[in-house]
């Protein structure tokens, strides 16, 4: 540790993001899209003029949100976008989660949480997922100072319906419940229509995982107008221009084409399925899963050695390292012949008896 840091930073575990490999493997481990973008976005791309590129983007982004409000059926001013979902989530924290009583949040969700508690000095409240895995909504309490849950759920993948997240609006309502659908693309309900009869209610998405642009870095916030302008007062107070006029530019082109999106969502959802029955065909335990992605365990066998042997035989998926997952691989949902690679792998495995 350097003696030039600050208290807060010596303190922080931050979070870890799935490998990025350098050598050529099957990469199953960071939930990204395995199609790629809407073909508008390549000729958007190719024709940006680079003249706009010496001028600075829209503050407001107006153009972006417009394009968002009219896919999710909401007003331009109950939108809000920023540098990935990530970006977003960290300007919340700060706007609405600084309070006097604790955050809650379910124990297992995305590992963020937990590092922008320890960044903002938010503190926290973790309760137990059921005995389905699922998040425990009756669990959050009145007096939370606010309440955040991954739907549906990372690394779990269950989800919850439109009328189990009003149930919980209705029983909190003096504090910020932040709806986090990263995945709700994949077989979830958004909660996005509730917006309008639920003003403490913030959802928030991201471009990343069904439109196939991890690698741009744009995420967006659905709220009342109130919560909208709380985040805008913090991003205006950090960054007032965090979304590039190149990103905007791919971001409307990514959702003018529906019919693209829908055949991507739909091969996702469709090999997940299958792969679902090829593991369980295996002796996995797989867990139901709305997202692009499964979470499995082996009863006979190790998880961290399962990880290593697939590694080996050039397919990466991720293993989280903690107590209560340390059973259980996330395997990303990739292209057909990608996932019979994997399963192949992990034939092999269960031949010889031993990873």
């Amino acid at each position: 540790m350097s003696k030039f840091w600050s208290p807060a930073v010596r303190e922080l575990t931050p979070y870890v993001p799935g490998e990025q490999p350098r050598e050529r493997l099957i990469k199953l481990n960071t939930n990204e899209n395995p199609y790629p973008p809407a073909p508008g976005v390549e000729a958007a791309l190719r024709d940006f003029p680079a003249d706009h590129l010496r001028r600075y983007p829209d503050p407001e982004s107006r153009a972006l949100r417009a394009a968002l409000a009219e896919e999710l059926g909401v007003a331009m001013e109950q939108v809000f976008v920023g540098n990935g979902s990530d970006e977003v989530l960290a300007l919340a924290f700060q706007a609405f989660f600084r309070q006097a009583r604790p955050l809650e949040m379910p124990s297992i969700s995305y590992s963020f949480y937990p590092v922008y508690c320890r960044l903002y000095g938010v503190e926290r409240r973790t309760h137990p997922l059921d005995a389905q895995w699922r998040v425990d909504l009756d669990a959050f309490g009145q007096d939370a100072g606010g309440v955040i849950f991954a739907n549906p759920n990372a690394p779990t993948g269950h989800g919850h319906g439109r009328e189990a997240i009003a149930g919980l609006l209705e029983r909190v309502s003096e504090a910020v419940v932040l709806v986090d659908e990263a995945y709700v693309d994949f077989g979830g309900e958004s909660a996005v229509p509730l917006v309008e009869r639920f003003p403490n209610l913030l959802v928030t998405g991201t471009f990343s995982k069904s439109r196939s642009l991890a690698g741009l870095r744009l995420g967006y916030a659905v709220g009342s107008r109130e919560l909208i302008e709380g985040l805008e007062r913090v991003k205006d107070s950090f960054n007032s221009y965090p979304v590039d006029s190149l990103a905007s530019a791919l971001g409307i082109a990514s959702l003018a084409d529906r019919k693209h999106f829908e055949a991507c969502r739909e091969a996702v959802i469709t090999t997940r399925e299958r792969t679902r029955v090829r593991l369980e065909a295996l002796g996995f335990q797989v867990l139901p899963s709305q997202t692009n992605f499964v979470l499995v365990s082996h009863p006979e066998f190790d998880a961290a050695q399962l990880f290593v042997g697939l590694r080996e035989r050039g397919v990466l998926v991720r293993h989280f390292n903690t107590e209560v997952l340390r059973d259980h691989l996330r395997i990303s949902i990739g292209t057909d012949d990608e996932m019979d690679s994997l399963i192949e792998a992990l034939e092999s495995q269960c031949r010889q008896g031993h990873p």
